[in-house]
């Protein structure tokens, strides 16, 4: 009877590796994704909070020295991030842009008035917050109105609120997926192998001797299938900076460089307890056993 070709056994165990690494480094480029964006999430958050505005509606007869004072203390107010003035002109020259006529000459006036536009930081941006300074806003003897989308500041919040919950469910349920799936590559690939590891036990191999190459072997594939895990998931951010890149900025770089840490921690630390346990099986199972 000839003998199985060297080569071809070979190959099969490298393509065995290969498949096992590819595996791994795939489930790890879902749990990176995940990672990514919590980490983003508070980023995107405050990003929409921001956004909103209040317009703070001057008086008719509102000298500028006034104004200027007035966007002077407001930019000073802790809750503030920015401000922007607008005057009657450029009030009047957006609404006519708006709406595609010269609504001025209609009617002979500019009924607009001044306004300053409020941009919040993202911690004030919630109704009891944008309520507490609506009333400080209106102390100022120049302001006549505070207006302020009131039905969507709550929407946002709410639909944040729900969001941050259905994310930290779905990362929980793909991180316990996560486990088992490599838990189970490792296990199937440990399998093939089960014969190996007995015929070691019957030449006197101790039980440390034989998970040692095991173990090695799996911290360098959870490294290996990292790594690859990590060009995946920069290529996305890549993507995701040059199409949208309010939404994820370059200073995030520290937590990107964490995120990349702890997935290499994670394929490794993994691999080698899944391995370790997986090799232990087939170490204490009988040899009748290891045909089922």
């Amino acid at each position: 009877m000839r003998g199985k070709d060297p080569g071809f056994t070979r190959r099969r165990i490298t393509s065995s590796y290969f498949s096992s690494i590819i595996s791994i480094s795939l489930v790890l480029f879902m749990v990176g994704l995940t990672g990514l964006l919590l980490l983003n999430a508070r980023t995107l958050s405050d990003y929409v909070k921001e956004s909103l505005n209040i317009s703070v509606i001057l008086k008719e007869n509102t000298r500028e020295v006034d104004i200027r004072r007035l966007q002077k203390n407001l930019d000073a107010s802790d809750w503030v991030k920015s401000t922007k003035y607008v005057s009657k002109e450029e009030a009047a020259a957006d609404l006519q842009e708006e709406l595609g006529e010269d609504f001025l000459n209609f009617l002979g006036y500019n009924p607009l008035l001044a306004t300053i536009d409020v941009y919040l930081y993202a911690a004030y941006a919630n109704p009891d917050s944008i309520s507490f300074i609506e009333s400080s806003l209106m102390e100022y003897s120049d302001v006549k109105e505070v207006y302020y989308h009131e039905s969507l500041v709550f929407l946002i919040n709410e639909n944040i609120r729900k969001i941050s919950i259905s994310i930290l469910i779905f990362s929980l349920f793909l991180f316990v997926a996560a486990l088992t799936l490599i838990n189970n590559t490792i296990r199937l690939t440990i399998y093939s192998k089960r014969f190996i590891i007995n015929t070691m036990q019957l030449v006197g191999a101790t039980r440390s001797f034989i998970r040692k190459p095991f173990l090695k072997r799996s911290a360098y594939h959870g490294i290996v299938a990292a790594l690859l895990a990590n060009i995946f998931i920069g290529g996305i951010v890549y993507i995701i900076q040059n199409e949208y890149p309010q939404v994820m900025k370059l200073q995030d770089l520290k937590e990107l460089i964490f995120l990349s840490v702890v997935i290499i921690l994670f394929g490794i630390v993994l691999n080698y307890f899944s391995t370790f346990f997986a090799v232990s099986k087939y170490l204490r199972m009988e040899e009748d056993d290891l045909f089922y």
